[in-house]
């Protein structure tokens, strides 16, 4: 494996209608994992599309050591791929089959390589994350989600590539299939650079970079020390800045404090002149009129230089973007039933109060389809309210202003609806942004608004996977905006640390054998004895 670090020196991109992504970022990724944070839009999937080969800088240059493996966010496969074609093992596994059919041409060997062994390979790659293939020619649409994107894991590791690029690789994964993926990146040799939300996952590596207004900057250890480490420095910052605040104060209440002493000699001494002789009078005030000039430019540097400073000590504190909104009308009493889930053989649902509850389950067992049934009420006696936040929120008209988005919802006059969007931190202008322009985590707390601020208010929300997608930030927006909603909440979700942040308060797993249930308890470990109290 070369030791050679991936280089970026000065590296630049814009899409070819000049909109830029990066300008000037310089770096050096070494082996080890990494994991490449930062918002949505600042150029993360772009970089890494920039390392694979896939754009060209429009300057600088990127120097990568070895082949590249990159697994894309979103994987894209054409609709008659097979399980090889992922695996990136059909061109040997042909070339093995026209030799036994008889064809030993040159080219048929240079196909096979030091590939004999290749099916075997790919069955062992297979089968240690847990997909179960028999046939290599089987169709890639035959598989879920979730095996087609550790199928791809898999074939990654087949290839022994020198860099991995792994690009959201937990996106729509089911709790399974996230904990071999966590699982594969922790046990994972070589160089391997990660872009993903999922929390659980950057605790298994060894680096955290983050990029942040086209600079790089590298915290040794997973995402909480980084995390630690920047909420270290913010604390700093901002004891920097109230210190730079109250010097600002002092200098300027000195130089009011100035010119009232300045303005009272002044009287004096012009009630003095009348005494004296007009030339010894007009030397008196040129000289006073010196004096006092030198003391005000004395005084207006100082406060300059205090505001330069305040000014300095502002640039090195982050935007403080939390959502704080409070939600009275979605209170739900504790003895209230609010909903009352029959889907017959698969079982019964009920939730009393302001309950929290969770839908997981596998990829494919009807989660979602579920919450829509519930949202129809085909299913369900809804007593409350409800409001519907779809996964891919494609209930939004994209040729819509944000704020005609959110009134659609509510009688609210435009300026209680634009001080209510200030809230969920969509201000000034951004308020009159098509919904087509939005980031996803913009996009997201919109269509959040437009669910929560409607009349009546919601007091059951059904979310259906709302962190897919989203970055870091996005979701700790998101869980702030949810801190404020008093109501009964049932979210489909397989990310358990956002689960954990929600405060859920109990899991309903829904299996195709058994349908809803509440998950199985944890298996003993076999021991029975208390634990030593020493």
């Amino acid at each position: 494996m070369p030791s050679t670090p991936i280089t970026l020196v000065d590296v630049r991109f814009a899409w070819p209608d000049g909109a830029p992504v990066l300008d000037g970022v310089t770096a050096t990724f070494g082996r080890g994992r990494t994991a490449l944070v930062g918002r949505n839009g600042a150029g993360k999937s772009t970089l890494l599309r920039l390392i694979a080969g896939e754009l060209t800088p429009t300057g600088g240059s990127i120097a990568v050591p070895g082949r590249v493996a990159y697994l894309r966010q979103g994987l894209a496969l054409r609709t008659d791929a097979t399980v090889a074609d992922l695996l990136g093992v059909r061109p040997a596994l042909d070339a093995l089959a026209a030799l036994e059919a008889g064809d030993a041409s040159e080219a048929v060997f240079e196909a096979i390589g030091d590939d004999w062994d290749i099916a075997d390979r790919a069955a062992a790659e297979l089968d240690a994350v847990g997909v179960r293939v028999a046939d290599l020619a089987r169709p890639v649409s035959t598989l879920s989600g979730g095996e087609t994107m550790l199928a791809a894991l898999a074939g990654i590791r087949l290839a022994r590539a020198d860099v991995t690029l792994l690009d959201e690789p937990t996106n729509d994964l089911d709790r399974r299939a996230r904990s071999v993926l966590h699982d594969a990146v922790g046990d994972w040799r070589g160089t391997l650079l990660v872009v993903s939300h999922d929390r659980e996952l950057l605790e298994r590596v060894d680096t955290t970079a983050e990029l942040y207004r086209d600079r790089l900057r590298f915290v040794g250890g997973p995402y909480s020390r980084y995390e630690a480490v920047i909420a270290a420095e913010q604390e700093t910052a901002e004891r920097m800045v109230r210190s730079a605040e109250h010097d600002l104060r002092v200098e300027k209440r000195q130089r009011l404090e100035a010119e009232t002493k300045i303005a009272r000699r002044d009287r004096a001494g012009r009630k003095a002149a009348d005494s004296l002789p007009r030339i010894l009078a007009n030397a008196r005030a040129n000289a006073a009129e010196g004096s006092a000039g030198r003391m005000r430019g004395l005084l207006d540097d100082r406060v300059a230089g205090a505001q330069a400073a305040l000014d300095e000590a502002d640039a090195a504190v982050r935007e403080d973007d939390v959502i704080r909104i409070d939600l009275p009308g979605t209170a739900v009493p504790g003895g209230r039933r609010v909903l009352e889930v029959d889907d017959g053989e698969r079982g019964r649902l009920e939730i009393v109060g302001p309950e929290r509850v969770a839908i997981v389950g596998d990829n494919g067992v009807g989660k979602t389809t579920l919450l829509e049934r519930v949202a129809r009420g085909d299913v369900a006696r809804v007593i409350a309210e409800r409001g519907y936040l779809r996964q891919r929120l494609d209930d939004l008209d994209d040729e819509t202003t944000v704020l005609d988005a959110v009134r659609a919802g509510t009688d609210a006059a435009p300026g209680e609806v634009r001080a209510a969007l200030a809230r969920f931190l969509l201000r000034s202008r951004a308020v009159e942004q098509r919904v087509a322009t939005l980031s996803g985590g913009e996009r997201l707390r919109v269509a959040l608004a437009r669910v929560l601020l409607a009349d009546p208010p919601p007091q059951l929300l059904l979310l259906d996977e709302p962190t897919n997608n989203l970055d870091l930030a996005s979701v700790d927006r998101l869980v702030e905006a949810l801190a404020g909603y008093r109501g009964a909440l049932v979210v489909v979700s397989h990310d358990d640390g956002f689960l954990d942040r929600l405060g859920v308060h109990r899991r309903v797993e829904l299996t195709r054998e058994h349908g809803l249930a509440p998950p199985p308890e944890p298996e003993p470990d076999g021991s029975d004895e208390s634990p030593d109290p020493q």
